[in-house]
Order: structure tokens, then C-alpha cells, then sequence
């Protein structure tokens, strides 16, 4: 019966452009042209011999004949999709992908590897820290560290810290600060986001304006400032003594406990978000992401101590 199936590629492209009802759109989640996509959606139309899409005004919109196949050929990839997880995880040598932010990588989990490591050396662990927001049903990755999560019923979703965000700047630069006025004379660093269009919503917090007007006072400008585009290096201005920067402190527990930066003010903002481990329901029957998942759970619950600041 499946040799009168239309190409699978075929199937792929219309279900991609039937979901975002865009080529542009669907031909970056599949990473190939607009114009393949509508090549490959125009072959379907004429295997099966009627149309699926049409133009709406400006847009897209399904015929009769592409509404009733997309719920069924939605859930038909997805299947295929955990298909092959799943006989990707009988390898050998069992792997985990998991999905993290550059940030949260480079100040978080991968000092904290090692400890994974000498737990399960069997297993090889993959980070992958694009800025890219993943579709875990639909890519190789595993687990994704995310940061301001909505939670989906399609997903499984664990809250590991709560954010928590203040000033921190290095123990020189601490100890000519006072209190939030002394900003003025002291350089602030910036963390840009401009380029991260998801992030607009969750690292907002990380804006100095924000991050006063929460706590209710006037903006204070600094003298000077620095911008960065990644937060890691503006942590590592920070350390230099160069600003005071905005830390997150689930992030920066470590280097704060290690006197590499002070957190020279008790002001802090709690923004009502954190960070959060996502994976599918598939993914956590297999062992190794259900052993990382629980060393993460673990690690993460040993970590909910007060954040040190400079005693006066």
C-alpha cells in the first residue's frame, strides 16, 4: 500500500506550509528555498490531482482537500519523528543533545559537567548552544535549558531556579560603592538583545531602565557605559573591574561564591520568571536523558542558598 504514497518530501513541505501557512517560513524550518517548497507542494497537488493551498488576500489558506489531510499528516510526522529518536537511541553508546543559550552554558552548566560525567561516564552529552529556539518534536535535540518558559501540555517541563536579579561588579569596584546613587560615578554594562527577537519578552529584565523603574527609583546613566552582545562577556567585563552588570543569580552563584564578583547593594528585582528544563514525554523513557534530567533536578536543589553580597 505505502508505493502509492506521494514522496515524503513532498508531504513534508505541504505540512510545514499548511502549519505557518508561509514558503518563507516553511523553507526555513526545513532549510532549503521558498521556491523548492512551492516545487514540491506543486508536485503533490498534481499526484494527488487536486489542489491543497491557495492565495487569501495577502496570504495562504488551505483548500478543502489540505484541511483534511493536515491533522492526520501533522500527527504522522511527529510519529515518524520519535521513530526515529528512538532507534537513534538504541546506539551503543547512548548521547544526549541538549539545547542551551550560549550564556547559560558558558556560566552554568558546563562547570557543572564534570559532575554529570563522573556519574555516568557512558554517556555523551552533546550542548548545543544556539540562540535558536528548537522544535524538540521535530530536531535531534533532547533537552533543551530555556529561559522564561510557557509552559505546553505537549511538553514536559521542570522549573530548576528562579530568577533573581542585581547589581555585581568586582570586589575593587564594590568597595567604592555605597549605595544606588554611587551608579552614577561607575560604568554600567549592557547586555544587548536586539538581535534575539524571542528574548525581548524575558531578558527585558536584564535592562538597567527596567531594573529601576521596578524597584522605583529614577534611571541613573553611569559614567559611560559598555554594551555587549553576549552575556558571558559581559559577565567577564565585569570581573575585569571594567562596570557593574545586571547579574542573573542562579547564573552567577558560583563566581559570587567565589568573590570573582560582589553583589555591593540588597536591591534585587524578582521577575516572576527562571529557568526551566524541557523535554518530550518520549525522551524521558530513555535512560540516559531520565538520568540527566534527575542530576539536573538534584544539582539545581542544592543551589537555593542566599546569594553572598560585600559586608559593609
Amino acid at each position: 500500500m505505502t508505493r502509492w504514497l506521494p514522496s515524503l518530501n513532498a508531504l513534508r513541505a505541504f505540512e510545514a506550509v499548511a502549519r505557518h501557512l508561509s514558503y518563507p517560513r516553511a523553507a526555513e524550518e526545513l532549510g532549503v528555498t521558498p521556491a523548492a517548497v512551492k516545487q514540491l507542494v506543486y508536485r503533490l497537488e498534481e499526484t494527488l490531482g487536486t489542489p491543497l493551498i491557495e492565495r487569501s488576500g495577502r496570504g495562504l489558506a488551505l483548500t478543502r482537500a489540505g484541511q483534511a489531510g493536515l491533522e492526520d499528516l501533522t500527527a504522522a510526522m511527529t510519529h515518524m519523528s520519535a521513530a526515529v529518536g528512538q532507534m537513534r537511541g538504541q546506539r551503543s553508546a547512548p548521547r544526549l543533545i541538549v539545547s542551551v543559550e550560549a550564556s547559560l552554558a558558558a556560566t552554568w552548566l558546563v562547570p557543572q559537567l564534570e559532575a554529570f560525567r563522573a556519574r555516568h561516564p557512558q554517556i555523551t552529552v552533546l550542548i548545543d548552544s544556539s540562540q535558536e529556539i528548537v522544535d524538540l518534536h521535530r530536531s535531534d535535540v533532547d533537552i533543551a535549558i530555556r529561559y522564561g518558559v510557557v509552559p505546553r501540555d505537549d511538553l514536559v517541563t521542570h522549573r530548576l531556579f528562579d530568577d533573581l536579579i542585581f547589581p555585581v561588579c568586582s570586589p575593587a569596584l564594590a568597595a567604592t560603592l555605597t549605595n544606588l546613587r554611587d551608579l552614577a560615578l561607575v560604568p554600567l554594562i549592557h547586555w544587548d538583545i536586539s538581535q534575539l527577537d524571542w528574548a525581548h519578552t524575558t531578558r527585558q529584565w536584564f535592562a538597567w531602565d527596567r531594573w529601576f523603574a521596578r524597584i522605583g527609583i529614577p534611571a541613573i546613566g553611569g559614567d559611560g557605559a559598555l554594551i555587549f552582545s553576549d552575556y558571558g562577556q559581559a559577565v567577564q567585563a565585569a570581573i575585569a573591574g571594567q562596570g557593574v552588570v545586571l547579574a542573573s543569580g542562579p547564573l552567577l552563584r558560583a563566581t559570587l561564591a567565589s568573590g570573582h564578583l560582589m553583589r555591593p547593594f540588597t536591591e534585587s528585582v524578582a521577575p516572576g520568571i527562571g529557568y526551566d528544563l524541557v523535554t518530550t514525554t518520549a525522551a524521558t523513557r530513555r535512560p540516559e536523558a531520565r538520568a540527566f534530567i534527575d542530576w539536573m533536578l538534584e544539582t539545581t536543589a542544592m543551589h537555593h542558598e542566599n546569594f553572598p553580597r560585600k559586608t559593609q
